[in-house]
């Protein structure tokens, strides 16, 4: 069967039913497990999303570790998607429904399957369709969080640039290394008392990993990195893609070795080296695209709602044969509009995420969907594309992606991190 969960997003859980069924108590579904900020977590809440990946770590071959030890390691994660679904929606951060359907019809074709087929690959999993639909509502919803909060903010110096080219360079050919990694997150105002305490869970952990034990379960069981709940995988990376921290501790190992104790200012880490090989050859060029969009901003006068609904207006003109140029000028809030929106030869990286995803899913002449990003709501429009080869500029551009992707990591966890400190969080588990 079609691996249906290896798709645009990963929804993070684990286990399932039967290894609930295995605790010798029985517990009232509606019985509550955690308080967060002004909302409850409840035991049927836990059961199901336990459930919903049960099947599709299973088909990836990940080893369960104990049941009890899931169940905790599931309710922590849920504590940590609920408290940034509650930022989100402090921001007034919202994904409509033509949006999430629009996401699941391409979860579907990505699986080469129909919507239909889908929904039936979903119920012969166990698990419900509306309940997968809106755990994709939260996934887009916490990326969009990421993507204002973390991703959209990051700054790449020229200095930085110089720097980069200076001691490392960035051209073709450099190893790449797969990394996975276990995280203990500290808290920022952490005691030595409560340091000194991780960090004899961290060397426990440690231990067992040196001795054997499967790193992808250990890291589903321990890690509070987002990517816990698939063995830890951080992907092909090149040294330099990598946080330096991680980047100095995989240039010494070898396969399959495990490092030491790693500590930085989120925590103690532990990372292990599962391969290495050569890096994958560049295209000869860099792939440029020509682009035009319109913006709405959102103020105190225009709503999202507003905003979206003046753009679907507007794509709608376009699909009966106005001009999009002409469109730009009169409605855009871009400094473009003057331009008829032409944002001139883009580059990968220019653009904040949202708007760079979304425009290379278009065809050359293609008019997205609304969109959003941090600045507002958009429609985009591609004119061309060619691959341009750039020498010096290329360069240029590879230090930059290589500097922005080595510093997402480190400042998404610094992000987490605050924020599970200032979230009022209650337990329940335990109680009768």
């Amino acid at each position: 069967m079609p691996k249906i969960f290896t798709v645009l997003f990963l929804i993070v859980g684990l286990c399932g039913g039967t290894a609930l069924q295995a605790r010798p108590q029985v517990l009232e579904a509606d019985r509550i497990v955690a308080v967060v900020g002004s909302e409850a977590i409840t035991l049927s809440e836990l059961r199901a999303r336990l459930q919903s990946v049960t099947a599709q770590l299973q088909r990836q071959g990940t080893p369960l570790p104990p049941p009890e030890v899931l169940e905790r390691q599931m309710l922590e994660r849920m504590i940590m998607d609920k408290a940034q679904l509650q930022a989100a929606a402090d921001m007034g951060l919202k994904i409509d429904d033509q949006q999430l359907e629009q996401t699941i019809a391409r979860i579907a074709a990505n699986n080469k399957l129909t919507l239909a087929e889908f929904k039936a690959a979903l119920q012969k999993d166990g698990i419900s369709y509306a309940r997968f639909r809106e755990e994709i509502r939260d996934e887009l919803l916490i990326a969009r969080l990421r993507d204002r909060e973390v991703d959209s903010r990051l700054v790449i110096s020229d200095a930085e640039i110089d720097n980069f080219l200076a001691q490392a360079g960035a051209g073709e050919g450099r190893e790449e290394y797969l990394v996975a990694h276990i995280l203990l997150r500290a808290p920022e105002s952490a005691s030595p008392e409560q340091l000194q305490k991780l960090k004899t869970k961290a060397e426990g952990i440690l231990k067992r990993a040196r001795e054997g034990e499967n790193f992808a379960e250990l890291a589903a069981a321990y890690s509070d990195a987002p990517d816990a709940l698939a063995g830890g995988s951080l992907g092909w990376r090149s040294l330099d893609r990598m946080p330096s921290l991680f980047a100095e501790a995989a240039a010494r190992l070898q396969k399959q070795q495990v490092s030491g104790l790693l500590r930085s200012s989120n925590g103690f880490h532990i990372i292990k080296l599962v391969d290495k090989r050569g890096s994958q050859q560049a295209d000869a060029g860099v792939r440029q695209t020509r682009a035009r969009h319109i913006l709405i901003r959102v103020n105190e006068v225009t709503s999202e709602a507003e905003a979206r609904r003046r753009l679907e207006d507007l794509r709608q003109r376009l699909r009966h044969g106005a001009d999009f140029a002409e469109l730009a000028r009169l409605h855009s809030q871009d400094g473009s509009a003057a331009k008829g929106g032409d944002l001139g030869w883009i580059n990968p990286g220019d653009t904040v995420p949202e708007f760079e995803r979304a425009m290379d899913a278009l065809a050359e002449g293609e008019v997205s969907e609304v969109i959003q990003s941090p600045f507002g709501f958009h429609l985009i429009k591609v004119e061309a594309r060619r691959i341009q080869d750039m020498s010096q500029e290329k360069q240029r551009l590879a230090a930059r992606q290589a500097l922005r992707e080595r510093k997402m990591d480190e400042a998404y966890q610094d992000w987490l991190r605050q924020l599970r400190d200032r979230t009022y969080v209650e337990y329940r588990l335990e109680d009768q």
